[in-house]
């Protein structure tokens, strides 16, 4: 199995430190507003990468951050008059009710950076003993960058050309500009915890290395997040873990793509910035999560009506393969299995994992058109099976292919005895008029679905 590791910028053949397990630690939200689409990618990318860890037989420990004190939530709640606790509970259960319907797995453990306020406090005082870190005269306490001899290793940048860049704030006491906060002075008001060094609250980049470390060891196997915090996040909690405990931090660094709207970077300035919530009112979830995964984790992702129109109807393929067959464990030619399986092993390639699937339910069709229909059934079972790695295929093919029906140009009664009049003029062999009625549906957006079993239809919104 190979996983590109970010830090090495070349994919390694994974080797987990304790043979059979892995340990797994992801940036989660900093939870001031509703999850928005580029979260949505971060976390279907690591349920995946989750969910076939497990498939392959490991025991994996996935562990996912809350950021609950931060700049960002303090303006928030003051905007909103209420205290950071009430904002915070708020926005990490609507983000809980966003991964349920995008079919996220909860991790096995997700640590709040206010439950960890001592072991971020103990790791800034390792730092400062071993000369890393230094209080400032302003009450903050300062990593020192250039005491680290391997900082910029995870970006490959050399810190000669990051100072040039770097400049320090009036009211900062850094001792070079590219030294970083570890720990905030609290301002008057400020929701601050006690400390050697004064009332203050934690940086952001500290709570990470305190989090991770505490759940997982000094040492763990995969570390993730989004294209966006690769520097200075990531560059900054290598710094710190492997300053304070001496050892390797993370083994394998594994960052998704980035996500663009109509082939822009999504921003609220430019009017093209939708939370996960706002897509799924308007989308079937599965959908979403469809489009997410169709693409390689490490690729960017275009978010955009064509689409999304292509991930439903890439889905409808699946679904009607799947409809009217009851799914049954069977004998089953194994190159499906074999081929799934290859390109996950190389480095959760889903494309071609999907391209394997599309094959099976070619397969599917071919064997339940011949009538055979025992080994139509396993290859249901199978296809529900590999796709249920991916997180696909748990609905209903029925509620799946009707769903929208809601939206119909004309009643569902009246589409089935238009199917009649169709199937009598199809006996009697009136293929002109057979024809018409099926293209007068096709034109309101009702598309007709000819097998063995009978004619079905499903209705396309797009």
């Amino acid at each position: 199995m190979q996983i590109y590791n970010t830090l090495t910028r070349r994919k390694e053949a994974f080797q987990p430190i304790e043979p059979g397990k892995v340990r797994m630690y992801v940036c989660g939200m900093t939870v001031y507003d509703y999850c928005h689409l580029g979260h949505a990618r971060v976390l279907v990318a690591f349920d995946i990468v989750t969910r076939y860890l497990r498939a392959k037989g490991f025991d994996v420990t996935y562990v996912r951050n809350i950021t609950d004190v931060d700049d960002k939530i303090l303006r928030r709640a003051a905007e909103n008059g209420e205290p950071i606790s009430a904002l915070t509970e708020r926005m990490i259960e609507a983000m809980h009710e966003d991964e349920r319907r995008l079919g996220v797995l909860p991790p096995d453990q997700e640590p709040r950076a206010t439950a960890h306020i001592g072991d971020i406090i103990a790791m800034i005082e390792t730092l400062i003993v071993k000369g890393y870190a230094y209080a400032a005269s302003n009450g903050d306490v300062y990593y020192r960058v250039r005491k680290f001899a391997g900082y910029g290793k995870l970006n490959n940048r050399d810190l000669d050309d990051m100072r040039s860049g770097a400049r320090i704030e009036i009211d900062e006491a850094k001792e070079d500009p590219l030294d970083f906060v570890l720990w905030k002075a609290a301002k008057p008001d400020e929701t601050s915890w006690p400390s050697p060094w004064g009332e203050g609250r934690p940086g952001w980049h500290i709570e990470c290395s305190a989090m991770s470390t505490c759940c997982l060891g000094n040492t763990f196997d995969i570390h993730g997040g989004g294209p966006d915090l690769t520097f200075p996040h990531h560059e900054n909690e290598i710094a710190q873990s492997e300053a304070a405990t001496g050892q390797t931090y993370v083994n394998t660094w594994m960052h998704a793509g980035a996500l663009r709207v109509d082939n822009e970077k999504m921003s609220k300035s430019l009017g093209n910035f939708f939370t996960i919530r706002d897509v799924l009112e308007k989308h079937d979830p599965e959908v979403v999560r469809y489009l997410l995964l169709a693409s390689h984790y490490r690729s960017p992702i275009n978010y955009a009506p064509d689409a999304l129109k292509d991930a439903r109807k890439s889905l409808e393929r699946f679904y009607n393969a799947l409809e009217g067959v009851e799914a049954s464990e069977g004998a089953v030619d194994g190159q499906f299995a074999t081929r799934f399986f290859a390109a996950m092993d190389d480095d959760f390639n889903t494309p071609e994992a999907l391209a394997a699937l599309f094959e099976l339910a070619r397969e599917l069709n071919r064997e339940r058109q011949k009538g055979n229909l025992l080994l139509a059934q396993a290859m249901a079972y199978e296809l529900k099976r590999l796709g249920g790695i991916l997180g696909l295929f748990e609905q209903s093919p029925g509620d799946f292919l009707r769903a929208g029906s809601d939206e119909l140009p004309i009643s569902e009664q009246e589409i089935e005895q238009r199917i009649e009049a169709r199937n009598a003029a199809r006996k009697a062999r009136d293929f002109a008029e057979s024809d018409r009625i099926r293209d007068e549906l096709a034109a309101l957006g009702i598309i007709l679905k000819d097998a063995r079993e009978g004619t079905s239809w499903v209705f396309e919104r797009y």
